[in-house]
């Protein structure tokens, strides 16, 4: 396989799984893009990459900054942004991880917080309020987990998780 179709092939691969993981096909692609790409590259050169259009691009691109996910700057011999994906996957894990707990758990622990004063007088409450519980116990672990994930070093989370699979 040449480079140029293993690129090809990884950016539309990369953009299917995105929609798995809540993300947008367009902005995987353009986050693939970066990824793989040696050098920096402005809006013009997403746009030609990827076929798409302008208003996409920057859409994109200013929600993958947002999530820590590239990064955008200058070059000196232009007026043009530049952008460029981290490279270091435990920091790519990091971001998505972070920004996916809150955008899911964190509501879904607040929205539990709202039924924590619901009346348990008869049978249909103190089921509703057992299964509240039960999701709130459950997220609430999650939660702590994730805390406590995204706080490890790099080194010691990749150690145990290859210990993990063997």
């Amino acid at each position: 396989m040449k480079l140029s179709e293993a690129k090809e092939d990884f950016i539309r691969q990369w953009g299917e799984l995105g929609t798995n993981w809540g993300i947008n096909k367009t902005k995987a692609q353009i986050h693939a893009l970066l990824m793989i790409s040696s050098e920096p590259m402005c809006a013009d050169q997403i746009m030609e990459a990827l076929d798409i259009s302008r208003g996409n691009v920057c859409m994109n691109l200013k929600s993958l900054v947002e999530w820590g996910l590239i990064y955008k700057g200058c070059r000196d011999d232009c007026r043009k942004e530049y952008y460029v994906a981290e490279k270091e996957m435990f920091k790519i894990f990091r971001q998505i991880l972070l920004n996916r707990k809150k955008q899911e758990l964190e509501p879904l622990l607040r929205m539990m917080d709202n039924y924590s004063h619901v009346e348990e007088n008869c049978k249909e409450s103190r089921a509703f309020c057992n299964m509240v519980r039960d999701i709130k116990y459950f997220s609430s672990k999650a939660d702590a987990t994730l805390d406590r994930l995204l706080q490890t070093n790099p080194d010691w989370f990749m150690g145990s998780f290859l210990r993990m699979i063997k």
